[in-house]
């Protein structure tokens, strides 16, 4: 089954109070909605490697990687993502949206549903929500 590795970026991997969403810039069918950043695992990589090496293309930034958040979230058929809660190395600048993106924004829980994520990545806002503390 092909994998959408991706990062909840967050402000503590303890006690996250905040959420990095970034909007897609492409492909014309998935422009202007909200999602976690990540991308495909390759042939041969592990996914957590390509949560890691994604957040670097997209965001430009290295990241430490916590739990896993739920399981394999489905997709278009025959996709799933799985979703690591990440934080930014120490002396790292700030995420930018390099790549795939045109926007990030930082959410606390009752910012959440002001973005419009894309349909598959609601689920997994559900499930996050009361996973931030605030």
């Amino acid at each position: 089954m092909p994998v959408i590795a991706a990062v909840a970026l967050c402000d503590d991997l303890d006690r996250p109070t905040t959420v990095l969403a970034g909007r897609r810039s492409a492909p014309p069918a998935l422009a202007g909605g909200w999602e976690f950043p990540g991308g495909k695992v390759e042939p041969c990589e592990r996914a957590v490697d390509a949560a890691v090496r994604e957040a670097q293309e997209e965001l430009g930034v290295s990241v430490r990687l916590g739990a896993r958040i739920g399981g394999d979230w489905p997709l278009t058929p025959p996709w799933v993502m799985q979703l690591w809660w990440a934080v930014v190395e120490p002396g790292q600048p700030d995420p930018a949206p390099l790549e795939d993106h045109d926007l990030l924004r930082w959410l606390v829980r009752e910012e959440l549903e002001q973005v419009a994520w894309l349909e598959h990545d609601l689920p997994i806002v559900r499930h996050l929500a009361p996973l931030l503390h605030g």
